[in-house]
């Protein structure tokens, strides 16, 4: 189980690479100058792999899923906000955690969340 997990947080770190070069190639390409509608990245669960993606670089420190208390807090009923949790996804912790902004996409850091935000608190 272990290494499907491991081959399909590489297989998605793969197509994101693809993605992003692909993408930015298209950007540098001459054209009609556009103006692009700025929207938030969205993101599920069902749109990016969270869950596969949270085994694979944060269950390590995350225990059971985010579910315990590992290196890393117990992520399960957090009251962190979101943007509390996506910044620290992205910049990481001095010390504590490392920052995974140029390791996840915004889309993947936003499926992530996610999936956090389904883990339930069987503290309570």
């Amino acid at each position: 189980m272990r290494i499907s997990v491991l081959r399909n947080g590489a297989a998605l770190v793969t197509l994101a690479l693809m993605l992003s070069i692909t993408c930015g190639a298209a950007q540098q390409s001459p054209g009609p100058a556009v103006k692009a509608e700025v929207r938030p990245p969205e993101a599920s669960p069902n749109d990016i792999d969270g869950p596969t993606m949270f085994a694979t670089l944060c269950g390590y420190c995350h225990q059971d899923g985010g579910r315990a208390e590992g290196k890393g807090p117990k992520l399960a009923g957090s009251k962190r906000s979101d943007e509390y949790i996506i910044e620290r996804i992205r910049n990481g912790k001095s010390g504590a955690m490392p920052a995974f902004g140029g390791t996840f996409s915004e889309g993947q850091i936003i499926a992530i969340l996610a999936y956090i935000r389904t883990l339930e608190d069987n503290d309570n």
